[in-house]
């Protein structure tokens, strides 16, 4: 796209399917590089990705030539599947359906990379749940907390 000029910082932030602790020290690393392959191919440039074993925090320089919905069912359904193929788990790996998408000024830059860099140090204080809800409300989206996570059957 000639003379198109964009500056769009967005945060991803999605869990496992029931919050389950899937996400092994054993394979996510490796994990975090094929979702950095997803994004790099569509694109994108990744300026931070880290998580718990229930859930990931992508933060990146987002091009406009794709939708956020696109990219994110790119990434989860190919990585979940990617997951399964390698036979990391002895368990069908999911995704949760849906995903929290927050969009950054450059001046934010920095302090989101930070923040996602350091999720060991702040989920010692913080639930993901009301982690993932005070971004609800910090960025003033109106939301039910019944269907907030998808809860086991």
């Amino acid at each position: 796209m000639a003379n198109t000029y964009t500056q769009i910082h967005v945060q991803f932030v999605f869990a496992v399917k029931f919050r389950n602790g899937l996400i092994h020290a054993s394979f996510k690393e490796e994990l975090y590089q094929y979702i950095s392959g997803i994004i790099k191919a569509n694109n994108h440039k990744l300026l931070a990705i880290n998580g718990m074993p229930d859930h990931l925090h992508i933060f990146i320089g987002m091009r406009p030539t794709q939708s956020i919905s696109n990219l994110l069912q790119d990434i989860k359904g190919s990585s979940s599947k990617w997951i399964n193929e390698k036979k990391f788990l002895k368990v069908k790996f999911e995704w949760q359906e849906g995903y929290g998408a927050f969009s950054y000024s450059k001046s934010h830059v920095n302090n989101v990379i930070n923040y996602i860099q350091n999720q060991e140090n702040h989920h010692k204080k913080e639930t993901f749940r009301d982690e993932y809800l005070k971004f609800l409300k910090v960025f003033e989206i109106e939301y039910d907390e019944h269907y907030i996570f998808k809860e086991p059957i």
